[in-house]
């Protein structure tokens, strides 16, 4: 079956709480990408997808750092202590997303003007030339 693509739901926290304990792995797979698009507590979205980067899925993991992305875009803050190493423990251990990871970093470091993550960027953009 093909991907299914659909906008991003304005969750209310009553209605991330339910997602949470439903153990429905679909929804939790995009619960950070929409938090983190569309709620409206930046700190609320990112302290969720910093939890959501320890979920057993790897596919909510790697959706909480794209989340944590989506944070930066659209809301222009995040807490760099907090969220560096969360991000860079992703790099280190996604392979199979690894470029989803890079992605997410290098929009991070775009829209809150951070430049996390250099050294491993530049090592995977130099790896990735001779692949």
């Amino acid at each position: 079956m093909g991907r299914i693509y659909k906008p991003l739901d304005f969750l209310s926290e009553g209605e991330i709480k339910k997602i949470l304990e439903s153990n429905e792995i679909n929804e939790i797979i995009r619960l950070p990408l929409s938090v983190g698009q569309n709620y409206p507590n930046w700190k609320f979205a990112q302290d969720l997808c910093i939890k959501l980067s320890e979920y057993p899925d790897e596919r909510v993991r790697v959706n909480a750092i794209l989340g944590l992305s989506y944070i930066a875009r659209t809301k222009r803050k995040l807490e760099k202590y907090i969220v560096k190493p969360v991000v860079l423990k992703a790099l280190k251990e996604q392979e199979e997303h690894k470029w989803r990871i890079i992605n997410a970093i290098e929009d991070i470091n775009l829209f809150m003007k951070w430049d996390i993550g250099k050294k491993a960027l530049v090592k995977e953009n130099q790896q990735a030339q001779f692949d």
